[in-house]
């Protein structure tokens, strides 16, 4: 299935963003490909989806995703169940890290702070941010390209002060927060369903 043109056939208001969407797909897959992986974090609904992503890569999306016959004995009757996996980590989900942290030293270095411990050069940050602006996903976004890491970032609007510190931004034309939401939304599910296409094909 070619996900990008049905991406574009379904949201044609997307189309022009179709030669980001593959560089963003391109840094990734090259990143996994190497042994990377990626972190990815926002706020509010932003939050909710960086979950979501990181749901859609760490187990089956549109395929089982079955280990290999070899695997499979390894990992004895759990090879069975096990899927594969494209190595994610949403920075949202560890509460006691980040209260602590964000009640100790300060809220705005909150992902950075996680970025810091588990990001290595190679890996990928992506940050989501509706205007741009969110000052905890830029000061991440800061340190990861300090440690040699390839930062995307979705956004709308006009792109605000993330767009001049990413590799990619993918700035959807919407302006209303959730308006922003909803289109953040297709473009992430083709992302992901490219890169199990790449990496698990043949099912």
């Amino acid at each position: 299935m070619d996900h990008l043109a049905r991406l574009t056939e379904r949201y044609p208001a997307l189309v022009k963003m179709e030669d980001e969407i593959k560089r963003a797909y391109e840094i990734i897959k090259d990143s996994y490909e190497k042994g990377g992986k990626l972190l990815v974090c926002g706020n509010g609904g932003s939050a909710a989806d960086s979950d979501h992503i990181v749901g859609e890569l760490m187990k089956g999306f549109y395929k089982q995703r079955k280990l290999l016959a070899e695997e499979k004995r390894r990992f004895g009757e759990q090879g069975e169940k096990l899927q594969g996996a494209l190595p994610a980590i949403a920075l949202t989900q560890h509460g006691a890290l980040s209260t602590a942290f964000l009640n100790d030293v300060d809220p705005e270095m909150v992902f950075a702070q996680q970025v810091y411990g588990y990001g290595r050069e190679g890996d990928v940050f992506l940050g989501l941010s509706t205007s741009g602006n969110s000052a905890n996903v830029i000061s991440a976004a800061k340190v990861a390209a300090t440690k040699g890491m390839k930062v995307i970032a979705m956004t709308g609007k006009d792109g605000g002060a993330l767009k001049t510190c990413s590799d990619v931004c993918l700035i959807v034309p919407a302006q209303v927060t959730a308006d922003v939401q909803e289109l953040h939304l297709p473009i992430y599910h083709a992302l992901c369903a490219m890169l199990e296409d790449y990496f698990f094909p043949g099912e």
